[in-house]
């Protein structure tokens, strides 16, 4: 049975990945209706606002969801939000057992067990927890911690460095990682960069040709969208005619955040929204836009989940802050000699103070060495 139950899970797993990048703030979620063996009805959540995914499961089966199984990659939601609970939408229709991977950690959405338990279902929970996790890290670490997931991604050489004294950077790593390196922007919600990086590098952060090889349980790329874009910019010096404003590849309406120092100039700030940004000022730490404010106000507008590219500034303030989660890093077989490090103001004098990366990673793409990691606490 077991066999059975992660065959049908991890089809749910897969149907979830459909939707990547298009949930957020709501995790992803697959559902797969089997009764006597057979599928009979299969479904996902395509984006915030719309059916869940035991919704289209359950529309598809009909009157075959009578005494099926259900498999979930989350806990069926027990509250009613923009649709109705799915827990009840379970009953009505008859389900005898529900097989979950992991439970809801929202604690409006959080219950749908207890309900189905008391109801005469029968339930279980946690099989293939761990990939079920994975798959929606950005939205269980803002859950746990009440701010954005945060995954810092850099190219650099084998001397650890990101860029040439110039600010040249083009390019560290080779084409296949820099594809690879486009998937984060669709998994996460935003990318972050400082005001830095906009003026050297002039970035359009969109979503253009990207590899999605990471998850074992994606047999299809979902449909392509660009990331917000949100600029850590204390004075307001991000050009209004920056690459950053353009449309994306698809046409898509680029939606842009500056977040500026209280105080910063009012004539910069007009023109910044003059240009399609959304400014918001938020409060100055050490000169800088505070790194906590700034969180606590992407986490309200929905972005659950940050890649943080902006440079080794920026890399090293989230850093000495604790404010990142994940690292990936594509080190290329290059040597750069005086250049700019890979992190600048994270300082620890001794050996034994470093931060620790928890590899769960290590892959050649080409002649590159892509690292995931997860920073030790």
């Amino acid at each position: 049975m077991r066999d059975l139950d992660e065959r049908f899970l991890g089809r749910a797993l897969q149907l979830a990945e459909r939707a990547r990048g298009h949930t957020h703030p709501n995790p992803m979620v697959g559902a797969v209706l089997v009764r006597e063996g057979r599928i009979v009805g299969e479904g996902f959540h395509p984006r915030a606002g719309e059916p869940h995914a035991e919704v289209f499961a359950l529309r598809q089966a009909g009157e075959l969801a009578r005494g099926a199984t259900a498999y979930l990659t989350l806990e069926p939601c027990d509250h009613f939000g923009r649709t109705p609970p799915c827990s009840l939408a379970l009953l009505q229709a008859g389900v005898a057992r529900v097989v979950v991977a992991a439970r809801d950690e929202n604690p409006r959405a959080k219950g749908g067990l207890e309900r189905l338990r008391a109801a005469g279902v029968q339930v279980e929970a946690g099989l293939l927890e761990g990939e079920a996790w994975a798959q929606n890290e950005a939205f269980f670490t803002a859950q746990r911690k009440g701010r954005p997931f945060v995954l810092l991604k850099a190219a650099l050489t084998l001397d650890g460095k990101v860029a040439a004294l110039s600010g040249d950077a083009r390019y560290v790593s080779s084409e296949e990682s820099r594809r690879l390196a486009q998937a984060y922007r669709q998994w996460l919600p935003a990318v972050v960069v400082g005001v830095g990086t906009v003026l050297q590098d002039d970035p359009e952060l969109t979503v253009r040709q990207p590899d999605f090889r990471p998850f074992p349980w994606m047999l299809e790329p979902p449909p392509l969208r660009d990331p917000a874009k949100v600029v850590l910019d204390t004075e307001a010096r991000t050009p209004p005619t920056a690459r950053l404003f353009r449309p994306g590849p698809r046409g898509e309406e680029a939606r842009v955040y500056i977040l500026a120092g209280r105080g910063a100039p009012k004539a910069r700030l007009s023109a910044l929204e003059r240009a399609g940004a959304r400014v918001v000022e938020l409060p100055r730490e050490g000169g800088r836009v505070g790194l906590e404010a700034a969180l606590a106000f992407l986490l309200e507008e929905g972005l659950d989940g940050l890649l943080l590219e902006g440079g080794p500034r920026v890399a090293g303030a989230f850093l000495e802050r604790g404010l990142v989660d994940k690292v990936a890093l594509f080190l290329a077989p290059k040597l750069l000699g005086e250049g700019r490090g890979m992190l600048e103001g994270l300082v620890r004098a001794r050996m034994a103070e470093a931060l620790r990366l928890r590899l769960v990673r290590r892959q050649w793409l080409s002649e590159d060495l892509w690292l995931e990691g997860y920073l030790e606490v």
